[in-house]
């Protein structure tokens, strides 16, 4: 069920921008399972150790890295997810679990991050949602990244945009303007879709429509379960949608 804004200004918006972690894949999953597999292979079964710790810390030392300055100059992800992983793995609280991981482990759950599923809603919802409107990712992930997760989750962009090429990071409003630019269009014209209020937060302050979705343990200012008001109910986003075909289907009674 979507919360929509008297005045639908959806119709306005010919770019849809979305974030990708979290928002358009569930990385949990994804990770937990490949970290699980590495971990099976050292004789560590799932029932004795809490994978899903060392998944949430490793996105937690990205989120960290990315939000305590992102106007440093941007890291290729690939190499900040193994520095970030290398740090974590040597903790007194996994080296007993992960001191017989071979390079090739290591390597292979760096690239699991290229190898994400999609959320169930998304294939579809971008699939009906650019008959109508142009649907780019924008993403922190680094283009190779970015361009092998399409491939592995059939995601149907019309075009990619790493902040790689921006060299910087998001939330850092040259990303967000860099973007549009780019499609030769403006802010307002644009609407960011993001399972994150700092992301969405950061797109609203440079002009775009924002468009927030709840998803399961994805966003630490917000509780699982926790409403999220729209800016016509007191809150800061323009929308509120539960799934990408809600989105869909609000763009096409309102185009």
């Amino acid at each position: 069920m979507s919360q929509v804004p008297a005045g639908n200004a959806l119709k306005d918006v010919e770019v849809f921008i979305f974030d990708v972690f979290g928002t358009v894949v569930d990385w949990r999953s994804s990770v937990v399972k490949e970290i699980q597999e590495v971990g099976q292979k050292h004789g560590h079964d799932i029932a004795t150790v809490n994978w899903t710790d060392l998944a949430q810390q490793w996105r937690d030392g990205y989120m960290n890295t990315v939000l305590q300055d992102p106007s440093s100059v941007s890291t290729n992800l690939d190499i900040m997810h193994r520095q970030i992983l290398d740090g974590i793995i040597i903790k007194p609280e996994w080296v007993k679990y992960t001191s017989s991981w071979t390079e090739e482990d290591k390597a292979r759950l760096v690239f699991a991050w290229h190898r994400l599923s999609a959320w169930p809603d998304v294939v579809q919802g971008l699939a009906e949602l650019k008959k109508h409107k142009i649907v780019v990712a924008l993403s922190n992930g680094n283009m190779r990244l970015l361009v092998d997760m399409a491939k592995h989750a059939n995601l149907p962009w019309d075009a990619v945009f790493s902040t790689e090429l921006f060299n910087t990071y998001k939330p850092n409003p040259k990303a967000y303007l860099e973007t549009i630019r780019l499609l030769g269009t403006t802010p307002e014209k644009c609407a960011l879709v993001a399972a994150h209020m700092w992301d969405d937060r950061a797109a609203k302050a440079v002009g775009l429509k924002t468009i927030y979705i709840p998803r399961p343990d994805e966003d630490f200012e917000v509780p699982t379960g926790q409403i999220v008001k729209t800016k016509a109910e007191g809150g800061i986003v323009d929308f509120v949608v539960s799934s990408f075909g809600d989105l869909a289907k609000l763009v096409e009674e309102n185009h």
